[in-house]
């Protein structure tokens, strides 16, 4: 285990997480929504450090980043956990694992395999990638993992990208900035029902950390995952549209992506996006002065 970089001891042993929008509480013996910080006796550790569920090369538009080093190849890295929790999460298998709670901390800690900040710099430059991404996952709940591989990243000359849900807290924004190269984060509705009802979670802790990273001269690149009957209103591509736009500039690229049901983690019942409704949500941005939008996963 490794001892969380932003927490508060409180009274009783309890503890405050400060990693992510949530702040929870904690007392002795259990753990946060994430499911992989741990208080033990009034101290609060992480369980994930240094093991990766995923490790592989992709394109970094997978990422989807379309204007950050395009045509490039970033060595892409996750570890088990995430403080959503959501009906349409497509990589459930890794990220909502260390919240069955028959899983004992050793169980936890098992999960996935070695995988030092070390040997990612040396494998991200064996196979020539200039950048490292942490994703698949949500980088926030490893944070500790991911920031001193970060750190590592910026000495040899390596870019670090999040693919993040944004739900992060102001000390970590803090944290990663000096280091952070360029995010895509998910914007996944403009309703804040939407974010507690499918997520478990807000939307202003999303959009404030929009606005700190975009302060930070980070580069941003946003996604929007288009589901039928929940994020698929034209209100809500039209608020996405115009908060890009007068929040985070009109060349800030919009990646509109479509849903598939059967790879889903609880939204197996609802259709698969009509490729209409990923058309009409482009148009919109187009109409409202965005100068990238594009269409995903089609």
């Amino acid at each position: 285990m490794k001892e969380s970089y932003l927490y508060q001891k409180l009274a009783d042993s309890q503890v405050e997480c400060q990693t992510c929008a949530h702040h929870c509480l904690i007392k002795t013996g259990q753990r946060g929504i994430c499911g992989v910080r741990q208080n033990s006796d009034g101290r609060l550790f992480v369980l994930n450090y240094g093991r990766a569920v995923a490790a592989q090369i992709d394109p970094v538009e997978k990422k989807p980043l379309f204007h950050f080093l395009p045509g490039s190849q970033t060595y892409s890295l996750a570890a088990v956990g995430c403080n959503f929790r959501c009906v349409n999460c497509q990589n459930w298998q890794i990220s909502q694992v260390s919240k069955q709670p028959e899983l004992n901390t050793e169980r936890i800690e098992s999960l996935g395999y070695p995988l030092p900040p070390e040997e990612i710099i040396k494998q991200a430059q064996i196979n020539r990638c200039p950048s490292i991404s942490y994703t698949y996952t949500e980088p926030t709940i490893f944070l500790e993992y991911a920031l001193d591989t970060m750190k590592l990243a910026k000495k040899t000359g390596l870019k670090n990208i999040w693919v993040s849900n944004g739900f992060m807290s102001e000390e970590t924004i803090k944290l990663i900035s000096p280091f952070l190269d360029a995010a895509n984060i998910d914007l996944k509705s403009f309703d804040d029902n939407f974010y507690r009802q499918n997520c478990g979670a807000g939307l202003e802790p999303v959009l404030n950390s929009l606005l700190a990273l975009k302060k930070a001269g980070i580069w941003l690149e946003i996604t929007t995952l288009v589901i039928p009957s929940l994020s698929d209103s034209e209100k809500i591509f039209e608020q996405i549209a115009l908060f890009i736009k007068n929040e985070l500039g009109v060349k800030t690229p919009w990646h509109l992506s479509r849903f598939f049901p059967e790879v889903s983690w609880h939204a197996q019942k609802l259709p698969a996006t009509p490729i209409e409704s990923l058309q009409k949500a482009r148009q919109i941005g187009l109409s409202a002065g965005l100068k990238n939008v594009y269409i995903e996963n089609i």
